[in-house]
């Protein structure tokens, strides 16, 4: 596999002027996914026969479907104890777990908005969010905020500003909540103009970090989810 050395290398030497160091080092972490699925696609489970004689060995055949259900095990047991939130499936593709408090709502792509574009938006957000690709991943908040600014069209097409105030309306009626999701429906498109979301202007700041993405992304999609379902149209 282009990029993977083996026996797999678990070290490398840094020069340094004069010197040279040996360093830790490990592939990237997206290579090493690739290299087990491509393990699980060709792995096989030896099943000892009857024993020839003449040659002095057995038999062997092998068993793919035990084979791949043993690997997947060893790899999944590891991925736990290990603390890294990648699971390998049955079908042989390693998915990314969701932080829990997503995990719900996300696991399945079933969307009923009431506005087929958004439901498809909303879906592509969803796929973006769950790839192993933190690039792929960052995208997903461009999508989301996509969807917010539909969302916020919905009431009245013609009007943005008349719909978002009573799409907010609709979901509390208690003044001082209305007036909490007011400030953060602010707040979320400020984010998206502030960032590099929805613009792409020189100025603005790119978001890497995963725990960051996973924060901004929990925090719209709350918002969303929220107001859908106070609309009475839940995602």
């Amino acid at each position: 596999m282009p990029g993977l050395a083996w026996p797999l290398e678990t070290t490398t030497r840094v020069q340094e002027g004069f010197f040279s160091e040996e360093k830790r080092f490990a592939p990237d972490t997206l290579l090493i996914l690739d290299f087990i699925e491509s393990c699980y696609r060709s792995i096989a489970k030896p099943i000892q026969g009857s024993y020839h004689s003449f040659f002095r060995h057995h038999h062997l055949s092998f068993d793919p479907k035990a084979g791949r259900e043993e690997f997947r095990g060893d790899v999944n047991r590891i991925f736990a104890r290990n603390g890294i939130a990648y699971e390998l499936e049955k079908d042989g593709q390693i998915i990314r777990l969701l932080p829990p408090v997503l995990e719900h709502d996300l696991s399945s792509g079933l969307f009923r908005t009431g506005d087929t574009t958004l439901d498809q938006m909303l879906e592509d957000s969803r796929l973006k969010f769950l790839n192993r690709d933190p690039k792929v991943r960052r995208e997903s908040l461009e999508r989301l905020w996509d969807c917010w600014e539909r969302l916020k069209s919905l009431e009245t097409p013609q009007n943005k500003k008349q719909s978002v105030i009573a799409l907010l309306d609709k979901a509390a009626d208690d003044p001082s909540f209305r007036k909490l999701l007011d400030d953060e429906a602010r707040a979320l498109t400020d984010i998206g103009n502030s960032f590099h979301i929805r613009h792409s202007e020189v100025t603005q700041s790119t978001v890497t970090d995963s725990c960051h993405i996973d924060y901004l992304f929990h925090r719209l999609f709350s918002m969303i989810q929220l107001l859908l379902k106070k609309r009475g149209l839940a995602p």
